[in-house]
């Protein structure tokens, strides 16, 4: 397949240029040096208001970001029959770096490149893989499709942000790509109404997905391609805790007595919006909840919502403070017996107790049962905050999915 195994045979006035060897990747200098293009260049601006680190480190890209690069170059093959290089995309932040092309190919009907990742300083299982995307024209009328290519991995349990079945390609990298190639068909005349065929591999991916959660989560057969921002901020644990300290020493200087923990990006605007919050009060936690409120028993605030998805929370409820998947595991027994206690669908509990994930779990409960389990957990999730603050701190948990819409909350 890619670019390990032999290539489909030449037709015609096909071009193939591939780079067979694995760029070494040096942190001491740029991956993708170029003289006017922003490369591997950390946005402007705190990630976090009230941020503060003594020492940035190097920023990177994501899978999904090095994806849509890839793709915009071989769209730009296919359409016009040449390769950009460095090819540029935009990010939904607004950074547009630019990526040199490690692997070009194409022929009749056909196209695919490559990129190599650079995960900045941060510890990434990716970091120096090559990312390729490969386009074929599609049906008439079937817009942009997306492929699991080698070492990408399948969607085969419910739960997810993804169908059974779909490729471990997540919905932002898709946004990401999709916009890609909306500018490289603009770029070479032929509108935005695209019917492509988008195959993302990365060669080696299955051995590399062995050092990651995907088989446990249900995505078999390689990696996942995420990121929602593009960019990969490399935190250690010491700084990403002493982010979330200093923000909230930011926001009692500024008055503010209500502020939310949350874990993720989705859950941190869903909270916002539902809160009516401003960007001081939000605390970017991650899943060093325990960190946040441990700092805030020294340093107390009125009111903390902690925001975040059901699989973390209900980690959280079990009495996990640290919710990184390498720190702490759901404990699938107490899950199963929770729902039994509850009076739920048994098939729910016996997934849970075989080792399926929270939201598996949550995912084979009928619809009217969910919202029971989801309070359950909100509920036990605010009695391990309360007792951990051990303080006059009122504390609301509320639980959303990955599309921001609140699925239950418990508090005052």
């Amino acid at each position: 397949m890619f670019p390990q195994c032999a290539p489909p045979p030449l037709r015609g006035r096909e071009e193939r240029r591939v780079n067979r060897e694995m760029p070494e990747i040096h942190h001491a200098r740029r991956l993708h040096p170029h003289p006017r293009l922003p490369v591997v260049t950390a946005p402007g601006g705190t990630y976090n208001p009230g941020m503060s680190e003594p020492a940035p480190l190097r920023r990177g890209w994501t899978t999904g970001a090095c994806a849509a690069a890839a793709a915009r170059a071989a769209a730009t093959a296919l359409l016009a029959g040449r390769f950009p290089d460095p090819v540029t995309v935009h990010l939904p932040g607004g950074q547009a770096p630019a990526f040199p092309l490690a692997l070009r190919e194409r022929g009749e009907g056909w196209a695919r490149a490559g990129v190599v990742k650079d995960a900045g300083d941060d510890p990434d299982v990716t970091h120096g893989a090559l990312i390729v995307s490969e386009l074929r024209r599609g049906a008439p009328g079937s817009g942009i499709t997306y492929r699991a290519g080698e070492g990408v991995g399948t969607v085969t349990r419910p739960g997810l942000a993804l169908a059974v079945g779909e490729p471990a390609i997540n919905p932002g990298p898709r946004q990401i790509i999709a916009a890609a190639l909306a500018a490289a068909a603009l770029e070479t005349g032929h509108g935005t109404a695209l019917d492509l065929e988008v195959t993302v591999a990365i060669p080696g991916g299955a051995a590399l997905a062995e050092k990651t959660m995907n088989a446990r989560l249900g995505i078999l057969g390689g990696l996942s391609i995420l990121g929602t921002t593009g960019v990969v901020i490399p935190y250690s644990c010491s700084s990403w805790i002493h982010a979330i300290h200093r923000g909230v020493d930011v926001a009692r200087a500024a008055g503010v007595t209500h502020v939310a923990g949350a874990t993720g990006r989705t859950s941190e605007q869903a909270v916002q919006r539902l809160l009516h919050l401003p960007d001081v009060a939000l605390i970017d936690m991650g899943d060093f909840v325990g960190a946040l409120l441990k700092y805030l028993r020294r340093h107390p605030v009125e009111r903390l919502a902690l925001a975040g998805g059901f699989g973390k929370l209900a980690k959280l409820a079990q009495g996990a403070l640290d919710l990184h998947s390498a720190r702490s595991r759901l404990d699938g027994e107490a899950l199963a017996r929770l729902i039994e206690d509850l009076q739920l669908s048994p098939a729910a509990a016996a997934r849970a107790r075989a080792g399926a994930g929270a939201g598996e779990a949550l995912a084979v409960l009928p619809a009217e049962e969910r919202p029971l389990l989801v309070r359950a957990v909100a509920e036990r999730a605010r009695e391990v905050a309360l007792a951990t603050l051990a303080g006059g701190t009122a504390i609301d948990v509320m639980i959303f999915d990955r599309e921001g819409r609140l699925l239950g909350h418990a508090g005052d």
